[in-house]
């Protein structure tokens, strides 16, 4: 493999895919999280039970997540990943806008409103992030990959920062929702000038299977494989969908008192931002990710 001269690799990992998927995952990040930040303020001024009625619209985001998750990734295989980042971002942009007008919405059944919205928001959320890494993968040399993933995920996990500081600066919790919807529109305008993977275009017109789902269940390697990685990520999500999303109602049991979960997520993701950014280069030094990995678990 050819050696890449500094300026070719700097080209390559501030190049357009790379700088709009980053701001890409900002915005998802920063829309993802923010549920949990602004849970306690909506659900008391929507006259909702901010543990009982704040679990259940968490759970319903989280399933919406999943089954988002499939549906974009099979989408995605058959038709390109730019489909993909277009269409979730509007879903998910669409949901949030209709959050920020939820205290205009009928007061009757208005626990199952919030957690459809939520529904269909973690549906467009789950597209954004899986598209823009594999668009960024696909354009980037192999060498790069591991840095350019990292620099993707470092800056857009500062999302979760932006959130905390819009709730607390924009005055009410249903704007910072109008705000991200928003920020998700104006993405749909940047993402116009990127173009689909090279990797994507070679292998469209192939007779290939794409998309299949299933497939992961038909070869025992491909499945523990697949498995072994939702492993690695469970810890993570553990930490930040229940340790510190729920940082208030565990809180207690530790002798602390109001605790703001929202500034929870806010440190949690400053530290998980500077471990993203740092685990690409130490992945690029080590010339290993399972190493990396390793180390940062």
């Amino acid at each position: 493999m050819q050696e890449l001269s500094t300026s070719s690799k700097l080209k390559y990992i501030f190049s357009i895919p790379v700088i709009i998927s980053a701001l890409g995952y900002f915005v998802d990040i920063y829309d993802l999280l923010l549920f949990g930040i602004v849970r306690i303020p909506s659900l008391k001024a929507l006259g909702l039970n901010p543990d009982v009625d704040g679990t259940f619209i968490l759970n319903a985001q989280m399933i919406g997540l999943l089954l988002g998750g499939i549906f974009w990734g099979i989408f995605g295989d058959k038709k390109g990943r730019l489909s993909v980042l277009f269409g979730s971002i509007l879903v998910y942009s669409l949901a949030n806008i209709a959050c920020g007008f939820l205290p205009y919405f009928p007061k009757e059944h208005l626990v199952y409103q919030y957690a459809g919205l939520r529904f269909i928001a973690g549906i467009g959320l789950a597209g954004e992030l899986g598209a823009g890494i594999t668009l960024v993968s696909e354009s980037l040399p192999k060498n790069l990959r591991a840095i350019g993933t990292s620099v993707v995920a470092g800056f857009g996990l500062m999302g979760a920062v932006v959130a905390q500081l819009t709730v607390e600066l924009a005055g009410g919790w249903n704007i910072s929702y109008i705000i991200g919807g928003i920020l998700g529109i104006m993405l749909l305008f940047l993402r116009i000038s990127v173009s689909e993977s090279g990797i994507y275009k070679t292998m469209e017109h192939r007779s290939v299977s794409k998309g299949n789902f299933l497939s992961f269940f038909t070869n025992k390697d491909r499945l523990v494989r697949y498995l072994k990685c939702i492993a690695i990520g469970l810890p993570t999500w553990f930490c930040i969908g229940i340790l510190a999303v729920l940082a208030n109602q565990f809180a207690p049991e530790l002798g602390i008192k109001d605790l703001n979960p929202g500034k929870a997520i806010m440190w949690a993701y400053v530290g998980i931002s500077a471990g993203d950014l740092a685990s690409g280069f130490i992945s690029h030094f080590l010339k290993s990710r399972k190493m990396a990995i390793f180390y940062m678990l």
